[in-house]
């Protein structure tokens, strides 16, 4: 995990240094460089590594950033570690709620395709499935917002909060409110993989000899999913869950946007147009830290909830 990190901040690092962006100018503005004399222009250059070699900048940028100091935001003229704190502390949750949504509704909905398979019920979950996998997030946002926002106006058009209120005047639910859309979003576009993942494991259990000696014992539905099924679909609905992390953070930078939800990945598109380097360097950082951290719970829940992944580890 720590040697990825690495080559994420190496990675982006150099990309933004390739980009044409010119960081005086992204910092200062044309209008305050044009009235600044030479010598000022020259410590700005020595500050902001103007002609330095790109391994020494990186090296400089990375020991700052891994003693916590992210450097100062553009944008916000804050530092960059108190903005991503803000902005993840909006995120978090309404991500945490769709992750938990769009994992369970998968599950449950590929299960039930799968032990119903060649039914209705299966072709409408399998077409469900296929259609949502092939729907971007941000249309769907779109049309959510459209229906629910403005020709029912039953749910607030975006924000995390109302409008003029005061923060102290803001209650949990008027943030669940303005949550529910963003969040039913990424929830709907994070169900089809794991749907269609555990349909054919489920379908694959269904056929298997233990099965159909347990329907030979006179065990069926219910019994036959507990009993047998369960651990075994379980597992790799449990490792595509948590390495679905990286689609909710990623459908979660258009669908912030379009609901001006203030949230990171809104942050992270400002940043982006704004030239906001520091800014947008500590986000993709942290997103992909959070990602690898998904993917390594992943496989430490594997090996606690099947023993024989434990012992065989330890047997090598």
């Amino acid at each position: 995990m720590l040697l990825l990190l690495i080559c994420v901040s190496i990675a982006a690092f150099f990309l933004v240094s390739l980009s044409p962006v010119d960081p005086l100018q992204a910092n200062v503005g044309q209008t305050a460089l044009g009235s600044m004399s030479q010598e000022q222009i020259a410590k700005l250059n020595a500050y902001w590594g103007v002609g330095q070699p790109p391994v020494e900048r990186f090296l400089a940028w990375a020991s700052d950033f891994f003693r916590g100091d992210m450097g100062i935001s553009l944008l916000y003229r804050r530092p960059v570690a108190e903005v991503i704190a803000v902005k993840f502390a909006n995120s978090i949750w309404l991500l945490a709620i769709a992750w938990v949504i769009s994992g369970v509704m998968g599950f449950c909905l590929g299960a039930l395709a799968g032990m119903k398979q060649g039914t209705w019920v299966d072709k409408i979950i399998k077409g469900y499935s296929l259609v949502i996998a092939s729907t971007p997030a941000f249309w769907l946002a779109l049309v959510l917002l459209m229906v629910f926002a403005v020709w029912l106006k039953v749910l607030p058009v975006g924000l995390s909060v109302p409008i003029g209120m005061e923060a102290a005047g803001v209650t949990l639910a008027d943030r669940i409110r303005h949550a529910i859309l963003p969040a039913l979003t990424l929830s709907i576009t994070g169900v089809s993989n794991i749907t269609l993942h555990t349909r054919e494991k489920m379908i694959d259990i269904m056929e298997s000899d233990y099965v159909l000696f347990a329907r030979a014992r006179g065990e069926n539905g219910w019994s036959i999913f507990k009993n047998h099924s369960f651990r075994n679909v379980i597992l790799p609905a449990l490792t595509l869950q948590f390495a679905s992390i990286s689609e909710i953070f990623g459908g979660s930078v258009l669908v912030e946007e379009i609901f001006s939800y203030p949230g990171l990945g809104q942050a992270a598109v400002t940043a982006g147009i704004g030239s906001d380097v520091p800014l947008l360097l500590g986000i993709t950082v942290i997103s992909a830290a959070i990602v690898f951290g998904g993917n390594l719970t992943a496989n430490i829940l594997y090996g606690i909830v099947d023993p024989r992944i434990r012992k065989g580890g330890a047997g090598l």
